[in-house]
């Protein structure tokens, strides 16, 4: 399968230590095999970050890796709430980091409001079910690729 990941730059090989702490799935290399979501992601990573411009860079990856035992990996087919509580748990900055041990995750991407959303359920304002709900990707269910081991990464192969 080909995967894409958009930035503001090309990336030539994955670094985990330039990776963001707080994502979804934790600090990783996160890919999609939606092209226009990553470029999305590069355009929006452009504003952000105030230079270079929507990049994509495009992986092969044998995607039996994920079902065959080689890789500790955790599959999210849809919105759920065991899903939330994974995303709440990388996210929440008092939590032990990594939060987890899989080598790469799939699953739905949080919508853009995911951390106002995510103190609004720390907080009790809103239940789990509702928070499943808000975090719900505004423009269609849309998925993504976490890469958190260099394990993972070596089996990545850049196009």
């Amino acid at each position: 399968m080909i995967l894409y990941h958009g930035s503001n730059v090309s990336i030539d090989k994955p670094d985990l230590e330039r990776s963001k702490p707080y994502k979804d799935f934790g600090r990783g290399f996160y890919l999609s095999s939606d092209e226009e979501q990553a470029l999305r992601i590069g355009k929006l990573r452009t504003v952000m970050m105030r230079t270079g411009a929507p990049t994509l860079t495009r992986f092969s990856f044998d995607e039996t890796l994920l079902e065959n035992g080689e890789f500790n990996v955790r599959i999210f087919d849809d919105y759920s709430e065991e899903w939330a509580q994974f995303v709440l748990m990388n996210r929440d900055i008092y939590h032990p980091q990594p939060a987890h041990s899989f080598d790469i995750v799939y699953g739905p991407v949080a919508d853009d409001g995911v951390t106002f959303q995510l103190r609004r359920y720390s907080a009790g304002v809103i239940s789990l079910p509702e928070l499943v709900k808000e975090l719900r990707y505004s423009k269609g269910i849309t998925f993504q690729y976490y890469f958190g081991t260099e394990r993972a990464l070596a089996k990545l192969i850049r196009l």
